[in-house]
C-alpha cells in the first residue's frame, strides 16, 4: 500500500476513543460538534455551524481555482445498548458509537489536518469542504443540512461519503458505480376485526388470523410479483395486538420494511401489498389499511465520480485491493439525499473483523483504530486527483 506517514496518528486514536465514550443521538451532537469544531480551527481552517443543528463545515481553500468537493462524515451514535468492557466503551446508558460513526468523523478530521499541514505541498487548486453531518442514522440529517442551505452556503461540484464495513478485510474497499445503498420505506397495517372471547370465536371477525394470513402472503410480494432480476426486500419486524389470553382483540397492526433500488420497483410492491391487503380483508371479512412511510432513497454513485475514486483507490491500496463488483447493499444511507443533489461517490472501507468480529449495529461492535490511516490517505489523495492541479 502507497499511505501517507501520519505521524499523529495517536492523536485520532484518542479523538476517536474519546467520540466512542460519549456517543450521542441524532441532532444531539453538541459535544462531538464541539470537538470538531476545535479540531478544525486548531488545523487553521475556516469553521461554520449550525446546519441541521449540530452540523459542522470546515473550509480549507487552495490557490485560487473555483473548483470545490465535499468530503462528509457521519457523527450521530444509535440508541443501543453497549456490551462491551474496553476502557472506551459508552458512558452514556442506552447510546452507543456501534455503526462507527465516531471513526468515520475521525478520519476525516485527520483528513483535515494533514490538508492543512502538508498545504503547501499538495498539489490541487481549489476548495475543500469537510462536512460533519448529524443525525444519520434513520434521521435524515443530510436532508436537513441540505434544507438549510449546505450547496447555497458551500457551492461545490461534487461530494463523497465514506464508510467503514466489518467483513471486508483491512487494506480492501468496495467501490461501485449506480446503486449501493436501497432506498427504504416503512409500512403500517391496520387490521380491524370483531373482537369476541376466545371461546366463541364464530361470533367474531378473527384480527390475529387475518394478520397471521397477511404476514405470509407478504412473503410473496418480491417473489412473486418482481423480475427475477431485480432485487427488493419485504420485511415483517413487529406484530402488536391483544392483552388476554382468553379475548380475540379488535385490532391489530404490522410494521415493517421495504427496500428498493428504483421508484418503479417500489411503486409495483405498494401496488401488490395493497393488492394483499385488499384480498385478505375481504376474505376474513375484517378491515385492513396500509400506510407507506417513505425514508431515505437509494444512495446512487455516478459513474465518472466512481471511476475517480477507483483510480484513488488502486494508486493507494493495489488495484487487486478495490472491490469493483461487490453487490449494493440492501441497508439504507441518508448520504443519498446529497447525492440526489450533486454528483458523488460513496464507498466502503474494509474494517476487518474489528473488536469482537461483529457486523454494524450490534452491542459488541467497535470501529478498526487500524484503519484511520487508511481512511485519511484516501481523503487527501481523493481531494488532490479530483481537483485541478496547482
Amino acid at each position: 500500500m502507497n499511505l501517507l506517514n501520519i505521524d499523529f496518528l495517536p492523536d485520532l486514536v484518542a479523538i476517536r476513543r474519546d467520540i466512542h465514550a460519549h456517543p450521542e443521538l441524532a441532532f444531539n451532537e453538541t459535544r462531538t460538534a464541539d470537538i470538531v469544531a476545535r479540531e478544525l480551527a486548531a488545523y487553521g481552517l475556516e469553521v461554520h455551524r449550525g446546519l441541521a443543528e449540530t452540523g459542522v463545515v470546515g473550509i480549507l481553500r487552495k490557490g485560487h481555482g473555483k473548483a470545490s468537493i465535499g468530503l462528509r462524515a457521519d457523527m450521530d451514535a444509535l440508541p443501543l445498548m453497549e456490551k462491551n468492557q474496553f476502557p472506551h466503551r459508552s458512558r452514556h446508558e442506552g447510546q452507543m458509537h456501534a455503526c462507527g460513526h465516531d471513526g468515520h468523523t475521525t478520519a476525516l478530521l485527520g483528513a483535515a489536518r494533514y490538508m492543512a499541514e502538508h498545504k503547501d505541498s499538495l498539489d490541487f487548486d481549489g476548495t475543500v469542504y469537510f462536512i460533519f453531518q448529524p443525525a444519520e442514522e434513520s434521521e435524515g440529517g443530510a436532508a436537513v443540512m441540505i434544507e438549510d442551505g449546505l450547496f447555497e452556503k458551500f457551492p461545490m461540484d461534487a461530494v463523497f461519503g465514506l464508510h467503514n464495513w466489518p467483513g471486508i478485510p483491512v487494506g480492501e474497499i468496495a467501490i461501485v458505480p449506480g446503486p449501493v445503498m436501497a432506498g427504504t420505506c416503512a409500512f403500517e397495517i391496520a387490521v380491524r376485526g370483531h373482537g369476541c372471547h376466545a371461546a366463541m370465536p364464530h361470533q367474531g371477525v378473527d384480527t390475529l388470523v387475518a394478520a397471521s394470513q397477511l404476514v405470509l402472503a407478504l412473503q410473496t410480494v418480491v417473489a412473486r410479483n418482481l423480475h427475477p432480476c431485480e432485487s427488493a426486500v419485504v420485511s415483517v419486524t413487529q406484530i402488536h395486538g391483544g392483552e388476554a389470553w382468553n379475548i380475540i382483540p379488535d385490532d391489530a397492526v404490522l410494521r415493517g420494511t421495504i427496500r428498493t433500488f428504483k421508484p418503479e420497483v417500489q411503486a409495483l410492491i405498494e401496488r401488490a401489498v395493497e393488492r394483499l391487503c385488499s384480498g385478505i380483508a375481504s376474505a376474513f371479512g375484517a378491515q385492513i389499511t396500509v400506510n407507506f412511510d417513505h425514508r431515505y432513497p437509494p444512495t446512487v454513485n455516478s459513474v465518472t465520480e466512481t471511476e475517480l475514486c477507483r483510480q484513488v483507490a488502486g494508486e493507494l491500496f493495489g488495484d487487486s485491493k478495490v472491490r469493483k463488483d461487490e453487490l449494493p447493499s440492501m441497508g439504507a444511507e441518508d448520504f443519498a439525499y446529497m447525492l440526489r443533489e450533486k454528483p458523488g461517490c460513496y464507498v466502503w472501507l474494509g474494517n476487518g473483523p474489528g473488536s469482537g468480529g461483529c457486523t454494524l449495529h450490534n452491542p459488541h461492535y467497535d470501529f478498526n483504530d487500524e484503519i484511520l490511516p487508511l481512511g485519511v490517505s484516501y481523503w487527501v489523495k481523493l481531494a488532490e486527483t479530483a481537483l485541478p492541479a496547482a
